[in-house]
Formats: C-alpha cells, structure tokens, sequence
C-alpha cells in the first residue's frame, strides 16, 4: 500500500511538470521504477501503459483550454507510434544486464540536456507563428518515440525543445500538442510491449498507482501552463534525473564504482543542481523585470501620445478649427 501512494504522488508530481513543461512524466516516473530495481523493460511498459489514462486526459484539458495544433499532433504523432513500437521491441529483447545501464544512459543524457537547455536558454520566441513542415516533425516523432520507449520517456525531452527551438509556434501550444500526441505514442509502445512480454510484463496495480496521481494532476498542468516558468521546472527535474541515472550507473557492473568514488561525484551534482536553480530562478526575476519595465514603458508611451493628442485638440478648439459645441470641446 505504501509503494502504491509513493507511486500515486509521484505520478501527481510528474504530470504537473509534464503538462506544464512538456516534457518528463515519462522520464521521471521510469527512474524512479529502475531505483527500486524494475526490470527496464518492466519498468517502461507500466509507465506507457499509465501514460495511456494520463496522455488522454491531459490531451483534452490541453485541447479545453485550447493549447492544441491538430495539424502538429498528426504528422509528429503517427510517426512517433511507429517509432514507439520499434523501440518497445528492441529494449524486450536486450537482456536485463544490458538494458538497465543502457536506459539509465538514455536518462542521464536526456536530464543533462532538460538542465542545460532550460537553465541557459530558456524560450526562444523567434520566428514565431510560421508553419511546422512535415519533413522537420517526421523524423523528429521517430526518433522521439523510439527513445520514448527504449529509455522508459523521451517523447517530451526530444520533442518539447526541439520545436520550441524552432521558434514557431507558442510555447503553451507547444507543450499541449506534444502532450496530446504522446497518447499515440503510449498506445503504440504498450502493445509493442505486450507483444513482445506479454501481460506479466506489467505491473498493473503500480500503473494504476501512476495513472491515479497523473489524472488528478493532468486538467491542473494544462491550466499551470501559462503561469509556472519552464526554466525552474526544467532545471529542478533536470537535476534530480542526472543526480538518479549517474547514481545507477555509477552501481551497475558497467563502473561498479567504489564509495569513495561515489559520493564525490554526488556532491559535484548537487552543486552544480543547486546553481542550475539558483541561476534559473534569477534569471526568471530578471526576465520579469524586464517584462515589467517594457509594459510600464508601453504604458508611459501611450499616455505621452494621448496627452499629445489631447493638447493638439484642445489647440485647435482655441483657433477656432473645431466647433465649440463638438462633445470633446471644453464647456464654460
């Protein structure tokens, strides 16, 4: 019961940062599966499959709330399902030996770019409102989704930034697009799995315990869109999901590192991890300010137009250009 509510929160936990950021329910979810020693295939096939309930529903608070590009989920989508299935056929084959430090380097290089890239860039709103081309979110959904579903998550880190990249669309139609489409994805990936495991394969009360917390977080997410900066998010589960992959790793038979190895290693995490945040949350303030100075300023410019405006008016009335008795002429 106590594994199925840490489960249950940690599903709330990671759908409030995916659907508010795009990215991570996947990713999050599936290391915290490998820490308690899931099988990877195991582990990636109950995410996808909770991700079934919570994609579908995030889908449609996004789609409410009108954070949708139908166009966007159909031509990344559909290649992202095909590449979903793929790669759920690949990781069931590799052993368990090999898989798990294999996924845990999938995760660790997918934190490292979420901590980077929402640290130091932030969103580029260049090129805004030109079209996405199929020729750029066709391979882009293949790849994603075979990383999706070799790595337990990906959909999101791959294509959230590469489209915000881009510049062209709106950041919150970005975010709820690659959500909905990762619905495709969940589905395509889930009956890779089942074909290649069978029902054992999946841990259905522990989906369950995911699929609960991801329902009651997912209509919150779709409306935190507009109002939670990426740039935190991104770099606090950016940090937690190196500080977990480097530590799998550092255990697995691959490095098999010692204590004395480790633990320096760690502290050099949470150091970089904490000035990834304090750095991103400053730069958040300073990126408010200037939001605030540039409206203010707006403001300012208008008033200055309108007094010009009214005095020009008022100028006339006295020469006599404007009758007195017009409504905006001053009465005695």
């Amino acid at each position: 019961m106590k594994t199925l509510v840490v489960l249950a929160l940690v599903g709330l936990g990671a759908q409030l940062v995916d659907g508010s950021l795009g990215m991570a329910y996947g990713v999050t979810s599936t290391t915290l599966l490998l820490a308690i020693g899931t099988n990877p295939a195991a582990a990636s096939a109950t995410v996808h499959f909770a991700e079934i309930g919570t994609s579908l529903m995030s889908g449609v608070a996004h789609w409410k709330f009108g954070n949708v590009d139908w166009k966007v989920v159909a031509k990344i989508g559909i290649p992202g399902a095909i590449g979903a299935f793929v790669g759920a056929q690949v990781l069931s084959n590799l052993s368990t030996e090999v898989a798990a430090p294999v996924m845990s380097l999938i995760l660790l290089t997918l934190g490292v770019y979420i901590l980077v890239r929402f640290t130091f860039r932030g969103i580029d709103r260049r090129h805004l409102g030109k079209p996405m081309r199929k020729r750029f979110l066709g391979p882009l959904g293949l790849v994603a989704g075979f990383v999706d579903a070799t790595g337990g998550g990906g959909w999101g880190p791959v294509g959230t930034p590469a489209i915000l990249a881009s510049g062209r669309m709106e950041p919150r139609k970005v975010i709820g697009s690659i959500d909905t489409s990762e619905f495709l994805i969940a589905v395509a990936a889930s009956l890779g799995f089942l074909l290649a495991l069978g029902s054992q394969g999946v841990d259905a009360a522990w989906a369950l315990g995911l699929l609960a917390g991801g329902l009651v977080a997912a209509p919150l997410a779709a409306w935190l869109v507009r109002h939670v900066p990426p740039r935190m998010l991104g770099s606090l589960v950016g940090g937690m999901i190196i500080l977990t992959n480097t530590r799998t790793l550092l255990k697995s038979d691959w490095i098999d590192a010692a204590d004395g190895a480790r633990y320096p290693i760690y502290a050099a995490i949470y150091l970089v991890w904490a000035a990834a945040v304090v750095w991103s949350f400053l730069e958040y303030r300073k990126d408010r300010a200037i939001e605030s100075a540039d409206a203010l300023a707006a403001v300012a410019e208008r008033n200055v137009v309108a007094d010009l405006a009214n005095a020009g008016f008022d100028h006339a009335v006295a020469e006599g250009q404007i009758p007195a008795g017009h409504p905006r002429a001053p009465r005695d």
